[in-house]
């Protein structure tokens, strides 16, 4: 009798392996109702846990003397910034009533186009960006690595106001806010023009001078930094995917981690403790060889998938016959040497079984082998019809994916 062991990938605790297995055991019987399907489920014991109920998590308490421990702290609105530079502009501008007062008068510029006007001058050939000249040390660093992109950012920002704000009712410190954006949106520029791997790093304190420097020449006096930001955070708490990336914004932490947990954590535990579910996989092999005297097969998802392979490829005697993965990322782990079990450059050992890697090309998670381990493995493509994360959890409940492992199995 053939067997085949399921393991399942990152993430999955026991209600979800059960309901797996579940669906993999109908799937199989259909095809092959002669093969036994044999759990391995590691979730519990070797998957990721917060095994000291979430000490290592900054208490609010400990940070009230730190930016960003309170929700309205200044530091929210340059999280927002981070991710749009425009994005003050456009959320005052889905919320700003129209300027009852300001009615079509002969000469008469409206607030908002004045501002814009100002702030084209910003990128003005001769103009030069505030507190650069006299600015020293990191100040200065910063200073000279936007000054290139001032300009094109200053355009963009007037032509936003013009566009998104001129007829709505003028607010205070819209100095302040366009300063902001200048600068966020320069740093941005210059990030992509320098085609940069990471961050530009940015000290806050150099930024705000910058930004205040930026605010005086456009004729703002109240920066109003603490007010935009008690206006921005109710935006940002109604935006759980903001609650991560906003230091203002920490009640959302634990929440936001505790969903991410499993899936990442796994990973993580497994690249650094991976002997264990590594000894999981191969004892459950080896009960299951000697309960049925018959072939092995191991089908893997995701994670499990990595195991399995680092398994077959450090031990000779495994006593598996086919391996079949879903949703792999084994090959890409090889391809920057991140593979435990082989290095980038070596070969598949002698006694690695047959192995067939089936991906979808809408999961982002699944990679191809053929051209990673020439003649060692078969990639076979399956259509979800689902995006990505859906593409890569779903292939278990995808019908065509058991006929095309049954056309495999021994």
């Amino acid at each position: 009798m053939t067997s085949v062991v399921f393991v399942h990938g990152t993430g999955v605790r026991e209600d979800s392996y059960r309901a797996s297995y579940g669906r993999v055991s109908r799937g199989l019987k259909r095809v092959r109702p002669d093969v036994r399907l044999v759990p391995c489920y590691w979730g519990d014991t070797y998957g990721a846990h917060l095994a000291l109920g979430g000490v290592s998590y900054p208490e609010r308490d400990q940070d009230r003397a730190l930016p960003g421990a309170d929700a309205d702290d200044p530091l929210t609105v340059w999280a927002l910034l981070e991710q749009d530079p425009l994005a003050e502009i456009g959320l005052l501008a889905d919320s700003a009533p129209p300027d009852e007062g300001g009615g079509f008068v002969p000469g008469r510029v409206s607030p908002w186009d004045a501002l814009a006007g100002r702030v084209r001058s910003l990128g003005a050939a001769d103009a030069q960006l505030p507190g650069a000249a006299e600015a020293d040390g990191s100040a200065h660093e910063f200073a000279a690595e936007i000054s290139g992109q001032l300009g094109a950012a200053a355009g963009q920002v007037a032509a936003e106001i013009s566009m998104r704000l001129s007829g709505t009712a003028p607010v205070p410190d819209a100095e302040a806010m366009a300063a902001r954006a200048v600068v966020a949106l320069a740093v941005r520029l210059a990030e992509n023009a320098q085609d940069a791997e990471e961050a530009l790093p940015v000290d806050g304190a150099d930024r705000d001078a910058l930004v205040d420097a930026l605010t005086d020449r456009l004729g703002g006096a109240d920066r109003g930094a603490k007010a935009a930001a008690k206006w921005t955070a109710s935006r940002l708490l109604a935006d759980p995917f903001l609650w991560g990336i906003s230091p203002g914004v920490q009640a959302g932490r634990r929440r936001m981690t505790g969903k991410i947990l499993p899936g990442s954590g796994d990973i993580l535990r497994y690249q650094g403790r991976g002997a264990g579910l590594r000894a999981r996989i191969a004892d459950i092999v080896a009960l299951t060889r000697e309960q049925d005297d018959g072939p092995v097969v191991l089908l893997a998802h995701s994670l499990g998938g990595i195991a399995s392979v680092d398994l077959l490829a450090m031990e000779p005697a495994h006593g598996v016959d086919l391996l079949v993965t879903v949703g792999s990322q084994a090959p890409f782990l090889y391809e920057i040497d991140a593979l435990t079990g082989v290095r980038r450059g070596d070969e598949l050992p002698a006694t690695f079984p047959r192995w067939v890697n089936v991906y979808d090309r809408r999961d982002l998670l699944g990679f191809v082998g053929e051209r990673v381990f020439p003649g060692r493995v078969t990639d076979a493509r399956v259509d979800l019809r689902q995006p990505f994360p859906r593409s890569h959890t779903g292939y278990f409940a995808h019908g065509p994916l058991y006929e095309r492992i049954a056309a495999e199995l021994p």
